[in-house]
């Protein structure tokens, strides 16, 4: 199932919209999505036509897909709930890849094979845009993998300044992929292989990882833990709209204090420490109640 299935689309209010980002109607949110992979590929497919044969071609190219690549996430994450924002961009990106291969890469070598059988001389221009479109889709592969399963780390995408977090993960990608290209060319060459761009890049994530985590809770005095009937009225309020017994997602029900109890853990797990749930917060829970939660279940999740 591809990250913008159908759900996404016909339930645009639960998956695109966090109204803490940008407050608007689920028919403007699938549009402008729809239109994110429209805007990008044309203006990606503009600037390797427009500036690709130039003396310095791949360089400006290059250039200006880093500039869309900012512009894309900058833009995405102001405008939908982030884990939506990982997803679409990641998404745009891979479009590109496909219709790279679809539209040019193959129908170029198409034409150079039939030039060669026909024994006529070979336009370069076939080889010089492959080459160049391979090597985009090269160096996206990593950054899109990562936003395809960006939706299992919240405190990625739910980061303050998550646009930037995607930029600095999609570049720690990038320099990984360096290393590998040019593992090839420095076995032939017996040379060592520079995996100083990996290395890089793994730091990167590392760094990256290391700021964005959550401090451990202070070992202070804190507030006693709430009843189970204070718990059971957030969870009421917060979460049993989309775990009931007509709604039951990933089969979890939590509409009765029994239910509560016997997914104490996941309810902590989502709703405290990854902060998944509710899903782009649609409920509005607050850190007040998620700290309510927590002090429940670290005091063993009591029925009283």
């Amino acid at each position: 199932m591809t990250p913008l299935d159908k759900a996404s689309w016909y339930q645009g209010e639960t998956f695109l919209i966090d109204k803490n980002v940008h407050d608007w109607t689920p028919t403007a949110a699938v549009a402008t999505a729809l239109a994110f992979f429209v805007v990008f590929w044309f203006a990606y497919d503009a600037a390797c036509r427009i500036f690709g044969r130039g003396p310095r071609g791949d360089l400006v190219v290059g250039a200006v897909v880093v500039v869309l690549v900012v512009l894309a996430s900058w833009l995405a994450c102001h405008l939908f709930a982030g884990r939506a924002a990982f997803l679409i961009v990641g998404a745009v990106m891979a479009t590109a890849m496909t219709a790279n291969v679809a539209h040019w890469i193959i129908p170029g070598q198409r034409k150079v094979v039939a030039a060669l059988r026909e024994g006529k001389p070979v336009d370069p221009v076939h080889g010089q845009r492959g080459k160049q479109r391979s090597v985009h889709n090269t160096y996206f592969t990593l950054p899109v993998v990562f936003t395809m399963i960006s939706n299992h780390y919240g405190f990625v995408f739910g980061a303050k300044h998550n646009w930037l977090v995607l930029v600095v993960l999609m570049l720690a990608g990038a320099l990984v992929r360096v290393s590998f290209v040019l593992r090839h060319k420095a076995l032939v060459e017996e040379r060592p292989v520079p995996w100083r761009y990996a290395i890089a890049g793994t730091l990167l994530v590392v760094a990256t990882v290391a700021v964005l985590l959550p401090a451990p809770p202070a070992a202070t005095a804190r507030m006693p833990a709430p009843t189970f009937a204070e718990v059971e009225t957030i969870v009421a309020q917060r979460c049993s709209v989309c775990h009931n017994a007509g709604l039951a997602n990933k089969n979890v029900r939590l509409d009765s204090g029994a239910e509560i109890r016997a997914h104490a853990q996941a309810v902590y797990q989502q709703a405290v420490v990854l902060k998944l749930m509710p899903m782009n917060n649609a409920t509005q829970m607050t850190d007040g109640e998620r700290a309510a939660v927590a002090r429940w279940y670290e005091a063993g999740a009591p029925a009283r």
